[in-house]
């Protein structure tokens, strides 16, 4: 049963009134409700510790461990939702492609994607793939209760960034050389990752997740009419994919204002916006029938307790005709950042935004 719709004769889920999926749903709500990008991650001390010693790929696949990282930031932020702990590789790594996130480097692939020979390497994912996001999820959505688990997953253009370039890029030059020059394989190896993620969703969903994020995080990188014609139709695929399950599915890229519309056209219930753009000019430009998702500059958290405050009054006040909107930052939690100013904020948008 989906988290957000309730078939005929059976109770919603517990977490069908939670404000998060209200404000999702554009209904509504007793607070605007806040989660951060990376909340489980380098920031916390707790994090650290029970990370120490253990890669990231290996620590993304111990369930007790996953339950653990992802309720962290719940326990300590009292935020309205937690994301699941995990990495957008992961289900690459999960088909045997032989990649590693490299301390302070990112995720390096040992044989890139150049030629159609191959993408034999991308086979289809199965549950079986991840069975330890199955069980972790089931785990965790007996901690949570009431509050909703989001799943997420590496939208195409991301993915295929990382497989063509080898790993992290400024430029992107492999990735566009092959999208404007051999336009069929480019679509060929979009429309088998688009496969891939929207199986990842599915497990996630069908295990217990009551939404979906699709990180399309260096989508910025592209032009408008390249990201229509080259990019759009990958990511649509994998929206429609999750559309049955009744789930919130929030579209997120970095640097991606003049995406924002195209972005929601992919099939997204809830845009998410970088600080660059102001949630009131990103609901113009998005349109109407969507919520949106953001947007507080990251490294305002460094600037003391005063200016995070008139900071987020700025957003709150620019979201105040939304239809539905979840206070977030623009990009994800600074691993430097002081944890107890994540706990102040979202006591402050609580607070400010009590109806």
């Amino acid at each position: 049963m989906s988290a957000n719709e309730s078939p005929a004769g059976r109770q919603p889920t517990a977490t069908y009134d939670s404000a998060f999926l209200k404000a999702c749903r554009r209904e509504p709500v007793p607070h605007t409700p806040v989660w951060f990008m990376r909340q489980a991650g380098r920031s916390l001390p707790e994090y650290r510790k029970v990370r120490e010693g253990i890669a990231m790929l290996d620590s993304c696949m111990r369930p007790e461990l996953v339950t653990e990282i992802t309720l962290q930031p719940v326990r300590r932020h009292n935020v309205d939702a937690a994301i699941y702990f995990s990495d957008i590789v992961v289900p690459l790594k999960a088909i045997g492609i032989d990649l590693d996130i490299k301390p302070g480097v990112g995720p390096v692939v040992e044989r890139p994607i150049r030629t159609r020979a191959d993408l034999a390497q991308l086979r289809d994912l199965t549950p079986d793939d991840v069975s330890y996001v199955t069980e972790a999820i089931g785990l965790l959505t007996a901690e949570l209760g009431a509050t909703p688990l989001i799943g997420f997953a590496g939208a195409p253009f991301t993915l295929a960034s990382y497989l063509v370039e080898g790993g992290p890029s400024r430029t992107y030059e492999n990735a566009k050389a092959m999208m404007y020059g051999d336009p069929e394989l480019w679509a060929d190896l979009l429309d088998r990752l688009a496969e891939i993620t929207a199986a990842f969703l599915k497990v996630q969903i069908e295990a217990g997740a009551s939404a979906v994020q699709l990180f399309d995080s260096w989508a910025g990188a592209l032009a408008p009419a390249d990201y229509t014609r080259s990019v759009l139709p990958a990511s649509a695929k994998v929206f429609r994919a999750v559309e049955g399950y009744g789930v919130p599915r929030i579209h997120f890229g970095v640097g991606t204002g003049e995406l924002l519309k195209l972005m929601g056209d992919a099939g997204a219930d809830v845009v998410g916006v970088d600080w660059r753009v102001p949630l009131d000019e990103a609901v113009r430009r998005v349109g109407p029938g969507k919520a949106l998702q953001g947007n507080l500059d990251p490294t305002v958290l460094f600037a003391g307790t005063e200016a995070v405050e008139a900071k987020t009054r700025e957003v709150l006040d620019a979201a105040a005709g939304l239809e539905g909107h979840v206070f977030n930052l623009g990009h994800g939690v600074m691993p430097s950042t002081d944890p107890d100013a994540l706990t102040r904020l979202v006591d402050h948008v609580h607070t400010q935004t009590a109806r």
